[in-house]
């Protein structure tokens, strides 16, 4: 029942439609290390099982719990149709801390549990009612998150039946056990961590994300869990998880598509031991960089194993009126098929970057862009610079990765987007992935 397609870029995908999307190959782009060695959490604990859900000869469910004490902060996605996990978990973040029982995060791969009506809520109270039996906590602590197909009910037996044997296998060091059971369409599982010092005190920071197609933002994106033993309030770590977000997760981009899942849970146990983290002081500043450096990993990441994706693109655009301007011309930038195509083709096709531009509905002026790839000055006023050859430019559209660097001349507004190239990688394996 599989085939085999070839790529734009000589990468071989298997499409499996029993099992999804099956991809055997990992990404060009994916760390030639492999799974990153995470620092254990102190107070955190996972477990991964097979519950066939959707997936054969796999785990695809995924138990954390985090002890008593913990604060759990969150962003979700804001599309209007939002999976019921989603539902669930943004109606009881704000609770989330502190208190004499355990948190604990339950996801699936392999089915979305979105736009499923009543089945939906049912399913989650399911699943979250047996998780919180088999940890010892309230369902209201329990933070499930779902993701696969969209549209068909959950198989919330099949989850509930390992939920007994997920807790009783709890172990500080399956995170990467953890991070591979979510994975759906991803070629590698995704991790990231940093270690610190506060006031004499080691603090540990660790994470793992899911995600490769249905990538565009709005909030958080995909799923991402990242832990921490660092002592902080549930109100401070929120504030600095939606500030970092900006500039992290919402600053990446597949193919333009946000999913009804989007899920960012961090986890913070307080037993590092270091003074209560405070926006007023130093350590407050150092923990949130570190934070969001694994963060911004993670999220690239997600965009190195965009589904068929051969080519890892920064685009960097300046001189815009805002912030947000500049974001929104990245992102058109980055998300236009034609420019994404162009990479992919090894094409310097400069043409598209300006047409992106021109389209994204942002103050610009023709005769003040310029453009760079990499370190090659492409165009500026108005036209193709007099130092540019094409040769260089080709040349350059080679590399694995590359940098598309847009100056609009009006302002100091600045942002970084980054995306991948959209190869014939990727309408396979989405061209196949419910049959």
């Amino acid at each position: 029942m599989s085939r085999q397609v070839r790529s734009a870029n000589r990468r071989f995908w298997t499409i499996d439609p029993r099992a999804m999307a099956t991809i055997t190959e990992i990404s060009p782009l994916a760390p030639k290390d492999g799974f990153p060695s995470l620092p254990t959490i102190a107070g955190v604990t996972f477990a991964a099982g097979a519950a066939g859900v959707k997936y054969t000869g796999r785990d695809d469910v995924m138990l954390a719990v985090l002890e008593p004490g913990s604060v759990i902060a969150g962003t979700f996605t804001r599309s209007a149709t939002r999976a019921a996990p989603v539902l669930w978990c943004e109606d009881h973040i704000a609770a989330a801390e502190g208190g004499d029982k355990p948190f604990a995060v339950l996801v699936n791969s392999g089915n979305a549990n979105a736009f499923t009506g009543v089945h939906g809520l049912a399913a989650v109270e399911a699943t979250v009612g047996a998780a919180a039996a088999a940890v010892g906590t309230d369902p209201t602590r329990v933070f499930p998150a779902s993701t696969g197909v969209i549209g068909e009910p959950l198989p919330a037996e099949r989850i509930t039946a390992i939920l007994g044997d997920l807790a009783a296998r709890q172990d500080a060091t399956a995170a990467d056990a953890a991070a591979r059971a979510i994975m759906t369409t991803d070629t590698f599982a995704k991790g990231a961590g940093r270690v610190i010092e506060l006031g004499g005190s080691r603090v540990s920071i660790a994470g793992f994300a899911k995600g490769s197609g249905m990538i565009a933002p709005d909030m958080a994106t995909m799923l991402v869990y990242i832990f921490t033993d660092a002592v902080i309030s549930r109100d401070a770590l929120q504030a600095i998880v939606s500030g970092a977000t900006e500039t992290t997760f919402n600053a990446i981009t597949v193919d333009s598509d946000t999913s009804t899942s989007d899920t960012l849970i961090v986890g913070a146990t307080g037993k590092a031991g270091n003074a209560p983290l405070t926006p007023d002081g130093t350590e407050h500043a150092t923990f949130a960089a570190a934070l969001t450096d694994v963060m911004r990993d993670l999220a690239h990441l997600v965009v190195r194993d965009g589904e068929g994706a051969s080519k890892f693109v920064e685009i960097a655009v300046s001189g815009a009126e805002s912030d947000r301007s500049a974001q929104i011309v990245g992102k058109a930038i980055a998300n236009s098929p034609l420019v994404k195509t162009a990479i992919a083709g090894e094409d310097a096709n400069w043409g598209r970057v300006v047409m992106a531009i021109g389209k994204a509905g942002e103050p610009a002026d023709r005769d003040l862009i310029t453009i760079r790839f990499g370190d090659i000055l492409v165009a500026e006023n108005g036209w193709v610079a007099d130092s540019y050859r094409e040769a260089d430019g080709a040349r350059y559209m080679r590399n694995q990765e590359l940098r598309i660097a847009v100056d609009l001349g009006l302002g100091s507004g600045q942002a970084v987007v980054w995306t991948c190239d959209l190869t014939h990688g990727y309408i396979s394996i989405n061209a196949d992935y419910r049959s």
